[in-house]
């Protein structure tokens, strides 16, 4: 603001920054020169000599109003007299130099009498920085006084310039916490989708991997971070890569199916979605594991081929069973005519066992279409022997060496088709784990549950096959797992140990593995009675039945290889 300072000797008016070191300066801005004197007269002349300086010359006849121009303005340079009649220059420029801001205030001393080294010694000790001799020489006086007011510009210029500095640096330190906050918080987002979303350069390298993807690959942010996209997770495109950066030059978007690695070596197919953002600068994908959805899908197609082909087989076999019926009758006829010899009633009597196999056959082949809609008794060995007949071709055709040891009547109150889709899967299962031969053993015995104290039937398949690898009994029954690679669908056993359980049964696996091969028993307990509903659980003591049934097995398989007792690990 515009202050005005009155005198009986002189006037001025200066702008004052209150509650600042003075007057916020700019580079044209003038600076301030105060001159001290107690004659009018000289102080004139000053004026005169130091007016082509540009500067503002505030003028001020007392120590005292020198040292209230002081307090109020921004003073580059003081000029004073060293003899003055109340307070001398001595005096004033010592008490100047004790106030804080002005101890570096550039003081000259002007003195009308000759000093002696003493006197200048004293005026330095008070602050002066220079002395000028009376008479002044003006270009003299100019230049000593222009040089320290170009100094005093050029320092508060300076020190403005690191307050703004420090204000730039204060204001982007400011946005850049108010930029990690909001970035921290939209990490924290992203961290909460399911789905796996990344980050990466147009060169494909990771920028930003959430814990969507840490869960879905198994690398961890920091593994993931840095590398190259595609090469750590060996992507393979539906397209090619150079046709898929292309769509995402033109549209800025793409999305599609992505058969990729897991840390594992699993395969799995991600579903995608890339979008370029605005600086064209990183690319956002966002992938979702679709490969249980693609694989229900298949099994779901495959279900309905099996049960098309169920209907059609239903079909045809009703359509045989008339006219097998006929020709059996036939055949019956035949093997007591007067016109056939011994040979001839030989032939017609193997033909007869053999439209009788093709008979049982075709009935079988109905009851997978036709079931009772309420559960009966069913025999075990019985439906054993029928899932065997079925697989007679595969059997001898692999050379397998079939075994079976039933005891008592072993039945159980349920339903026939499901209890056969279990066993049609087990010794599936073990055919296909000897492709070039082995041992199959069926057993099935009456028994008393040592937990519940039930009664019911204890199957155990048994085969000289690959066996099941550690890693992958904990997943066995898990939906989808499959040791097959692309022929297994993964639902066999899943379906097979959710049938069990409808039954309150079990149904764990063991495999032995010893120096000449393995041996895998997959063994089911079956209640005899009881009423069937939703999986049950029992309390307490689930941990007997898996080592009552793996001990059962233990016995078994050692029988089963013919070698000594091995020392089993804990279950």
């Amino acid at each position: 603001m515009a202050s005005p300072v009155n005198d009986d000797n002189y006037s001025f008016t200066i702008d004052v920054q209150e509650g600042t070191r003075g007057l916020t300066m700019t580079w044209d801005q003038k600076v301030n020169i105060l001159m001290v004197d107690d004659q009018p007269a000289k102080l004139l002349s000053y004026e005169v000599i130091l007016e082509q300086l540009d500067a503002n010359l505030i003028k001020a006849t007392t120590a005292s109003q020198a040292l209230n121009i002081l307090l109020k303005n921004d003073i580059a340079v003081v000029l004073m007299d060293v003899s003055m009649p109340d307070v001398d220059g001595f005096e004033l420029a010592d008490v100047i130099r004790k106030h804080p801001r002005f101890q570096k205030t550039a003081i000259i001393f002007i003195s009308g009498v000759h000093l002696s080294d003493s006197d200048k010694i004293q005026g330095y000790r008070s602050g002066a920085v220079d002395y000028i001799a009376v008479p002044v020489v003006p270009e003299v006086l100019r230049a000593k006084v222009g040089i320290f007011a170009e100094l005093h510009r050029k320092t508060r210029m300076l020190e403005k310039l690191n307050l703004d500095l420090e204000r730039r640096v204060e204001e982007r330190t400011q946005e850049l916490r108010e930029r990690e906050v909001a970035f921290r918080t939209r990490a924290e987002l992203l961290d909460l989708a399911t789905e796996a979303i990344i980050v990466r350069d147009l060169s494909g390298t990771i920028q930003l991997w959430n814990v969507g993807a840490e869960n879905l690959y198994g690398w961890s942010r920091e593994e993931a971070i840095g590398r190259d996209l595609h090469a750590l997770l060996h992507t393979i495109f539906p397209t090619s890569r150079e046709e898929v950066a292309a769509t995402l030059e033109m549209q800025s978007s793409w999305q599609g199916n992505l058969l990729q690695k897991t840390r594992s070596g699993s395969e799995i197919v991600v579903a995608f979605r890339k979008t370029v953002n605005q600086e064209s600068n990183a690319i956002l994908e966002v992938g979702r594991d679709i490969t249980a959805q693609l694989r229900a899908e298949e099994a779901l197609r495959e279900t309905e081929k099996l049960a098309a082909m169920g209907r059609v087989a239903g079909i045809i076999a009703h359509e045989i069973n008339n006219p097998l019926a006929a020709i059996t009758n036939i055949f019956y006829l035949l093997q007591n005519h007067a016109s056939l010899n011994d040979e001839a009633r030989h032939f017609a009597s193997l033909a007869d066992q053999e439209l009788r196999r093709v008979s049982h056959i075709t009935r079988q082949t109905l009851s997978f279409y036709r079931e009772s809609k309420q559960p009966v008794s069913v025999s075990i060995g019985e439906l054993l022997d029928e899932v065997i007949e079925l697989q007679e071709t595969r059997i001898h055709s692999s050379n397998i060496v079939l075994q079976k040891r039933y005891s008592g009547s072993s039945s159980v109150y349920g339903f026939s088709f499901e209890l056969r889709q279990v066993f049609m899967n087990l010794i599936a299962n073990a055919i296909q784990a000897m492709p070039k031969g082995g041992i199959l053993r069926l057993s099935v015995q009456d028994k008393i549950d040592l937990v519940t104290h039930k009664r019911g039937v204890s199957i155990s398949i048994i085969d000289t096959g690959k066996g099941i690898q550690p890693e992958h009994k904990s997943r066995l029954f898990e939906p989808f797992f499959t040791t097959k690679s692309a022929k297994g669908t993964g639902l066999g056993l899943w379906i097979s140990k959710g049938i069990i359980q409808k039954y309150n049964g079990r149904i764990v696996c063991r495999s032995y593995f010893y120096t000449s091969g393995c041996a895998t028993s997959f063994r089911i307990f079956i209640p005899a009675e009881g009423v069937l509903d939703a999986p049950t659980t029992v309390v307490g003591g689930g941990l007997r039945i898996e080592q009552e049934a793996i001990s059962g097995d233990r016995s078994s398989l050692r029988e089963f290889s013919k070698i000594p007792a091995p020392t089993w690990p804990a279950a």
